[in-house]
């Protein structure tokens, strides 16, 4: 299947979607000439192409329709591989590659599709959305069937699932990180955004879920979900083993924190019990790795096999992409490349990173244009707290003016810390090279926002720019690499 006549191969079906601007049947003829063989689309779709000379198939509609006919034409009910959902605010991207990470070093052929990329055992391919669209999603799935994948990590978005994009799919086990203000702008209020999420918790999206319950969101999806759920509790106080005061199966207790990795115990029911540590900074990240092998406890996979792997290997040999990332090398300021955009986010790394350093935070980041605008006034709060000096930056602007984004989150930081030390450089890579400038050795720079990707977005352009290669660039500008 292709919903572009730019991608169509020689046998496909075209599928015509309504656009904001154009309907896609306009191009069925393009389709026909590309080598499409039929056209899905609604009826004003069946009017736009009623002279393409393809057999047209009409449905009322097409995106509701899209995962049943994928599914049919990927054959995704055969796919013996173990389907693995993650959902949740953050995170979500963190356990997809834990999960990859864990099942690799079992032995098992794995695949993943997240926000960062796709990866089908050792080939890896740059993703555009958090989760593919239905189409892409079952044709991917068929893909890694072919090259005999045995698991397969989904990071699903609230928005995938309103969207129809997992339609067609039951996960075998679907997990659920933490609910936090994000997406405001497609979900009308937090209620609407939880229901979004709850629905994969039932028996036509998921076989069994695991469920995060240290928030009430959490426990709400606990208690109201239609499917056996398993429970998860995180401890991120060293020292804090009593579990009276959360109910839960499981419960994940950090030992040791530091800037380059995290050291934890699982404990579950039966007296079950595993220590390992995650080359990750943050307890959050520790509850991301607590939460993937619960998921592959859960789904079968045995608990002492999974000791013995991490042990052998001095833990998990996780690499993900963006998140809290060490880009910095053995001397200078620690310097963190990280994709969290969000409250919740910034409060949880700066807290991270305040309880592993002694030095000084400066953090860079900026605000996503077109987007839930509501979040931004805790971002700046949550900066100028958290951080010792904050360089606000542009970050997507998009088509919105990106002077006023800025002045919102300068405006809630000067709020938050009247006598903070505050700076406004529009250009990303100088607003790195101003927060280096103000670090030294022991410091730490943390570049909120941009994470793994490979560009800005302005005014409806992607310009090409990658925080991470321009980080170490500075850095090495700076002498420091």
């Amino acid at each position: 299947m292709s919903l572009s006549s730019r991608t169509v191969q020689p046998g496909d079906l075209y599928v015509g979607m309504p656009g904001r601007l154009i309907h896609g049947a306009s191009f069925a003829a393009a389709a026909r000439e590309a080598g499409a063989v039929a056209v899905l689309t609604d009826e004003a779709g069946a009017l736009l192409a009623a002279d393409c000379g393809l057999p047209i198939l009409v449905t009322a509609d097409v995106r509701l329709a899209l995962g049943a006919v994928s599914a049919w034409i990927h054959r995704t009910a055969d796919n013996p591989a173990t389907l693995f959902a993650v959902t949740g605010t953050n995170g979500k991207t963190s356990v997809v590659y834990l999960l990859f990470a864990i099942l690799s070093q079992l032995g098992v052929v794995a695949g993943l599709t997240s926000t960062a990329e796709r990866r089908i055992g050792d080939v890896a391919v740059t993703s555009s959305l958090t989760t593919p669209e239905a189409s892409e999603l079952h044709a991917l799935l068929a893909r890694m069937r072919e090259a005999e994948v045995r698991a397969v990590g989904v990071e699903v978005s609230a928005q995938a699932v309103s969207r129809h994009r997992v339609d067609g799919l039951v996960f075998d086990l679907t997990g659920f990180t933490n609910l936090s203000h994000d997406h405001l702008d497609d979900y009308g209020d937090m209620e609407e955004y939880f229901q979004a999420k709850l629905e994969l918790f039932q028996p036509d999206r998921s076989r069994r879920g695991v469920v995060t319950v240290d928030s009430e969101w959490g426990r709400r999806i606990a208690a109201e979900s239609r499917i056996p759920v398993t429970t998860l509790a995180n401890h991120p106080h060293i020292g804090t083993m009593d579990t009276s005061d959360i109910e839960a199966d499981w419960h994940m207790h950090v030992v040791a924190t530091g800037a380059r990795s995290t050291e934890f115990t699982l404990e579950g029911p039966d007296g079950r019990r595993l220590h390992t540590q995650v080359p990750l900074l943050g307890w959050y990240m520790a509850a991301n790795a607590a939460l993937a092998i619960v998921m592959l406890v859960e789904s079968g996979f045995d608990l002492a096999a999974i000791e013995h792997a991490l042990e052998r290997d001095g833990g998990i040999t996780a690499y993900i992409p963006g998140r809290a990332e060490l880009i910095s090398g053995d001397r200078g300021p620690l310097v963190y490349i990280d994709y969290g955009h969000s409250p919740d986010a910034f409060l949880n790394t700066l807290a991270a990173i305040r309880a592993s350093t002694t030095g000084r935070i400066i953090m860079v980041f900026g605000a996503d244009g077109d987007r839930d605008k509501t979040k931004r006034a805790d971002m700046g709060a949550i900066a100028a707290r958290g951080a010792d000096a904050v360089v606000i930056t542009n970050f997507h602007p998009r088509f919105e003016d990106a002077a006023s984004i800025r002045a919102t989150l300068l405006d809630a930081a000067r709020v938050a810390v009247p006598d903070g030390e505050l700076y406004e450089v529009p250009d990303p890579a100088t607003a790195f090279r101003r927060a280096l400038s103000l670090a030294g050795e022991g410091d730490v720079v943390l570049y909120a926002g941009p994470g793994h990707e490979n560009y800005q977005e302005v005014a409806g352009v992607k310009l090409p720019y990658s925080a991470r290669d321009d980080a170490r660039l500075a850095l090495q500008e700076a002498g420091w690499l």
